[in-house]
């Protein structure tokens, strides 16, 4: 048996110790009930914790990220407080390989700008829409036993237009009750990491308890999990000829990167990090 996926489930973790009513919606706090789902949906196949954005370097250590396959990430109050430091690492650790789930108003966190290149703004309107989420790429593991479509009664609008690159993959297209559309379910793949946007989620609603939402972000914890058989940054090398597997390297030229992946292999561990 091959080992668990070892998911890590970020979040902010500040509206619900300050809003009643978020509170009331989410006691243990949104990242507790996104980690519920995961376990619910994919039972012994994964290990799941949290960390938030009040504990030391925001529960995004070196050693955690090391031992994360999957990383979700749920911001939206805060974007600002979270560490410029650990922004860089969570992008490196991407980079090398480590899947991220991006989950709602994490569209305008700091490691997702970071990784698309873009504003990441959109459009939105809290007003209780009804939201419909249909699939358009059926055949996508992301939408494995997913309904067509799924039926959110509240939830706050995300439209059109969406800052963001094109994405690699669409998934999901949301329709709203005000006639807008959103391109609600995007993958992008950076460096050696995989990378699934999903919109559906916002804190004044009980989104994250809706079966089907939870099904479509274990679906995406699945996907993620890197293609390669251990973490490595990629790397610049300089072949000659003839040498077609064995290339000298060259990081030399870029410190920076040379860097990235000196702390990366000091953190890998001798059988490397990572699925």
């Amino acid at each position: 048996m091959s080992s668990p996926l070892r998911v890590t489930v970020w979040g902010e973790y500040r509206h619900e110790l300050h809003e009643e009513h978020v509170a009331a919606i989410y006691p243990d706090g949104m990242h507790a009930t996104i980690a519920d789902g995961i376990r619910e949906n994919l039972g012994d196949r994964a290990v799941v914790r949290t960390a938030t954005l009040d504990e030391p370097e925001h529960g995004l250590t070196e050693e955690v990220l090391a031992q994360t396959d999957v990383l979700t990430w749920w911001g939206h109050a805060a974007h600002g407080e979270v560490s410029d430091d650990v922004v860089d690492r969570v992008h490196r650790h991407v980079l090398s390989g480590m899947g991220l789930i991006v989950l709602h108003s994490g569209h305008w966190s700091k490691i997702f700008t970071k990784l698309m290149g873009t504003t990441c703004t959109l459009r939105w309107r809290s007003e209780q829409d009804r939201e419909l989420v249909w699939t358009v790429n059926p055949t996508h593991p992301i939408a494995r036993g997913v309904p067509h479509p799924i039926d959110i009664p509240a939830q706050e609008m995300y439209g059109e237009y969406f800052d963001i690159p094109a994405p690699d993959e669409l998934v999901f297209v949301s329709s709203f009750s005000g006639g807008e559309v959103f391109r609600s379910g995007c993958t992008f793949r950076r460096g050696h990491g995989k990378i699934f946007f999903f919109s559906p989620g916002d804190q004044d609603y009980p989104v994250y308890h809706h079966r089907d939402v939870r099904r479509v972000i274990a679906n995406g914890v699945e996907w993620a999990l890197a293609d390669r058989p251990e973490r490595a940054y990629p790397t610049l090398l300089r072949y000659d000829t003839g040498e077609f597997f064995h290339g000298v390297d060259y990081s030399h030229a870029a410190p920076d990167i040379a860097e990235a992946r000196e702390a990366a292999a000091a953190t890998a561990g001798p059988a490397g990090a990572g699925a």
